[in-house]
């Protein structure tokens, strides 16, 4: 199956760069180069790609209101790009419903890679460096800002391994916690995005410390 791309970014050179790399692959073919955040919501909406990589910085709309966009309307994974290495920036695009983030000085292989990982369904940035991120930045106001009613759909293994996952464990780990197998593990987790409406490990992570799951602060492994 060939994995669509729609690459977003309003230097000329870097966007063609990122084309050219991506085009060679035999599993994946761009289907539009955009200079715009605009231009990028609209050919996600004609074209519906697989996945978008879209800079931050953009003119007329900036990469994570494009983000913001694609996610609500779309089926569409988005993958930021960026030359500014800001923690803030991973935090509102990761808010926006990104799947990654990658600053523009990423390496080849690497840049392929995250297309694929993010088209497959998974979140590219590991589920470690997500829950430090969140924490950071949600231990300023130390309050939830999801009701905590919001987990009741969940069954209490469901909320364990939301909990596990919020605090960065792997799958493996995950099970070993659990002392369940792997496989059983990607169903819970599968279930916990299916009922609270998320894209994917990273909006889990977001969850388990917005509805007040994992108190921010709170050490890893705690």
């Amino acid at each position: 199956m060939t994995i669509r791309v729609v690459v977003a970014d309003d230097q000329e050179l870097v966007r063609s760069g990122f084309a050219m790399i991506l085009d060679v692959q035999e599993d994946i073919e761009v289907v539009a180069e955009v200079g715009d955040g605009a231009a990028a919501v609209e050919a996600v909406s004609r074209l519906a790609p697989d996945v978008a990589l879209l800079d931050i910085r953009m003119p007329v709309l900036d990469g994570i209101e494009a983000c913001r966009a694609i996610s609500a309307g779309s089926a569409c994974r988005t993958v930021m790009l960026t030359t500014f290495d800001s923690d803030e920036y991973v935090y509102e695009a990761l808010h926006a419903g990104a799947s990654g983030f990658l600053l523009k000085d990423v390496r080849r292989d690497d840049l392929v890679h995250a297309v694929r990982v993010v088209a497959a369904g998974e979140s590219l940035l590991a589920p470690s460096v997500a829950r430090r991120l969140i924490e950071e930045y949600t231990t300023a106001t130390a309050r939830p800002s999801l009701p905590a009613d919001r987990l009741e759909v969940l069954t209490a293994r469901e909320r364990e391994t939301l909990l596990h996952l919020g605090r960065g464990l792997s799958n493996a780990e995950i099970a070993g916690a659990l002392v369940v197998s792997e496989h059983t593990v990607k169903s819970h987790v599968g279930n916990v995005l299916a009922k609270l409406g998320l894209r994917d490990r990273i909006q889990a992570v977001i969850c388990a410390y917005e509805t007040g799951l994992i108190a921010a602060g709170t050490p890893s492994g705690e």
